[in-house]
């Protein structure tokens, strides 16, 4: 068993600098170690990683969000590792408590990505007894995304057309469904790398907006991250050696994200300077404080077209939704 553990990592962390070798014990026993944490320098056993992963996240979803046991838990499942993850600690943590799991899926209208992992979904979902919805562009917005990308003109990115109406379709079923809180999979290194581009964009109200939602506006469901402290790679090796089956590939449309500038960007200086993702976030964190404590709070109202909360007469969704039927 530790032998294909050795194996895999090898394959996984073969890109970097890691060299794992089995004759390295557990900094916490004597077992072998089957991974090396470098912003801390722990070598860590198969169970003591995964009790490492799990007191970070129940620890930090305490300091993210007060749940009620009679709530109900709404998670976004896309079918990818970190998604289910989240997924399946939620599960652990609040399932016990009595709080109904609920999970939603996107479906984009991504011919030969979404289709598959819209699968992984549903299985992990049955394997775990958690309710699964699916929630569609074509059903809530009348067109699937990649209609969307056949039909724009104004130079906007697949990704930004993608981004707000994810949310408006996730806002609107969890509303239908009573959800009261929305986990996403968010992990460290998107983290790292949404603040980093808001700090470079100077788009302030981004890095005041970014979950988890400590102010609650009438109409829109709070949402706390689980998986914000931990890394991708960490994310990954995880479901591995858990057997979570999940979605691997890539999305078509996330080649022309301006994401993947900073992703390179906050890759390179982690391997150069381990800890570097880390005191990102911590940055952000100190600055979203005071923000939240300087800025006025932006009241909402109904979207005067489809109802959703918005601070404008009109709601994103709607205003980029009319930009295309007149298209």
């Amino acid at each position: 068993m530790e032998k294909w553990y050795h194996l895999l990592l090898k394959l996984f962390y073969g890109g970097i600098h890691w060299e794992i070798e089995m004759s390295i014990n557990c900094s916490k026993c004597r077992k072998p170690a089957i991974t090396y944490i470098r912003y801390n320098g722990m070598h860590l056993c198969r169970e003591h990683f995964i009790e490492y992963v799990k007191r970070r996240v129940k620890k930090d979803v305490k300091k993210q969000i007060e749940i009620p046991n009679d709530a109900t838990i709404g998670v976004a499942v896309s079918g990818g590792k970190d998604s289910l993850i989240a997924l399946y600690l939620v599960h652990e943590i609040f399932s016990i408590r009595g709080n109904r799991i609920i999970a939603f899926t996107v479906d984009e209208g991504i011919k030969g990505y979404r289709d598959e992992s819209i699968e992984f979904a549903r299985r992990n979902c049955e394997k775990l007894g958690v309710e699964h919805h699916m929630v569609s562009f074509k059903e809530m917005i009348g067109f699937t995304l990649d209609e969307i990308v056949s039909r724009k003109k104004d130079g906007k990115g697949p990704c930004s057309y993608c981004g707000v109406f994810r949310r408006f379709c996730l806002n609107k079923k969890a509303k239908e469904l009573g959800v009261k809180v929305l986990a996403t999979g968010h992990n460290l290194d998107d983290m790292a790398q949404s603040a980093l581009m808001n700090f470079v964009k100077g788009d302030i109200e981004k890095i005041a907006r970014m979950g988890p939602h400590t102010r609650i506006q009438p109409g829109l469901i709070p949402r706390f991250l689980p998986l914000r402290l931990i890394p991708e790679k960490e994310t990954t090796l995880f479901a591995l050696i858990n057997g979570v089956e999940y979605h691997d590939r890539v999305c078509p449309y996330s080649i022309e994200a301006f994401r993947g500038v900073f992703r390179d960007i906050v890759e390179g200086l982690e391997n150069d300077h381990p800890g570097t993702r880390h005191a990102i976030f911590k940055s952000y964190e100190t600055i979203r404080k005071i923000l939240l404590e300087i800025r006025p709070f932006q009241p909402v109202h109904p979207c005067e077209i489809c109802g959703e909360p918005t601070s404008q007469r009109i709601c994103k969704a709607c205003m980029l939704l009319e930009n295309l039927k007149k298209k």
